[in-house]
């Protein structure tokens, strides 16, 4: 699970190597005395010294065998009930293509473990996301490979009080793959455009974008952390035309899960993707090279950037919109800075 606080050693007990006889004795002693106060009738016997503590049956502690047996029982009850629906056809799928139903159920459940145990996300500020209406979250990318867009998603949905959904906008190149395009429409993912984009913050979503594009996920090592033009601003005019709220998020941890030593252009474009990576353990190790580092991760969710405050024309003002860009760049670059100097160690 991810690290989301730390652990405290608490002071040492003075009776902690007392005899066991003579904290009975005085356990027992207060126990008179209590009840010998004014205003409390003392009891017409003590308790013997050794006494066992009483044990309430309905109060006892839950034995670990029947919490997970309970735990278990849920799970199947939640998977029977999730394959009832499907089979009857008992869930939704709205007009991008999101089913809420199998990615809460189950495409988010199998990137948990990877969440959890793997990367260890640790997420702070998820309390700046609204628990309600349109939201623009607008995040650095990095990793060679998209995984910090899928681990935001899940933090989002795990940790936020309202699981809130997040809507990313995608490159073309993500819906012309063989499966994965089908696999981001079903996870609510759309094209990055702003009329797709307009149309989901109107609708009260919350959507994601990653202004970097290509030139921030497959960057060079040598780069990392340092980001990449964050193009014309098409996003901070969606905002402004739909007047919800941007929040600037900074991921640390992903620069080093496939660090990119080098790239094969030519063999990129033979293939038409935007780079084809070159990394310490890919293509060296073969299908090993493809498994990230486990290194360790924070999501950090920024204060939101208010825009509502502007008028209708705001949106078609170049100089306001660059103005905006540059401070949400800004302010991911300078919390990416804060938490890497507050970060121990890459992996830990």
């Amino acid at each position: 699970m991810a690290d989301r606080s730390e652990a405290v050693d608490g002071p040492e007990h003075a009776t902690e190597h007392a005899d066991p006889e003579h904290v009975a004795e005085r356990t027992a002693a207060e126990h008179v005395t209590e009840y010998a106060a004014p205003g409390h009738a003392a009891p017409d016997h003590a308790a013997p010294e050794h006494a066992a503590p009483d044990h309430d049956p309905e109060h006892a502690p839950e034995r670990t065998s029947e919490r997970t047996s309970g735990g278990w029982e849920e799970k199947a009850a939640g998977a029977l009930a999730f394959l009832r629906r499907r089979v009857t056809g008992e869930y939704e799928v709205d007009e991008f293509g999101f089913d809420a139903d199998l990615n809460d159920n189950v495409l988010m459940g199998a990137l948990r473990p990877l969440y959890e145990k793997y990367f260890r996300v640790e997420v702070s500020g998820i309390e700046n996301v609204p628990s309600e209406g349109g939201a623009l979250i607008v995040a650095n990318h990095s990793g060679t490979v998209p995984v910090d867009a899928l681990m935001t998603q899940l933090a989002l949905l795990d940790h936020h009080p309202a699981r809130r959904h997040l809507r990313m906008l995608a490159a073309d190149l993500v819906f012309t793959l063989p499966f994965v395009g089908e696999l981001a429409r079903k996870m609510g993912h759309t094209l990055a455009c702003n009329p797709d984009a307009e149309r989901l913050l109107r609708g009260g979503e919350v959507v994601a974008v990653f202004p970097e594009g290509f030139k921030g996920v497959g960057k060079p090592f040598s780069q990392r952390y340092r980001l990449q033009r964050f193009g014309r601003g098409g996003f901070v005019s969606a905002a402004l035309r739909t007047g919800v709220p941007i929040i600037p998020v900074s991921i640390v941890g992903a620069e080093e899960i496939y660090p990119k030593i080098a790239d094969l252009k030519p063999l990129a474009r033979l293939i038409g993707l935007p780079y084809f990576p070159i990394t310490p353990t890919f293509p060296l190790l073969g299908p090993l090279g493809l498994v990230p580092l486990p290194t360790k991760w924070h999501i950090a969710f920024g204060e939101p950037i208010a825009t509502s405050g502007y008028d209708a024309g705001a949106a078609d003002d170049p100089m306001l919109v660059f103005d905006l860009t540059d401070q949400v760049r800004e302010t991911i670059q300078d919390t990416l800075y804060r938490l890497l100097l507050q970060r121990r160690s890459v992996f830990f």
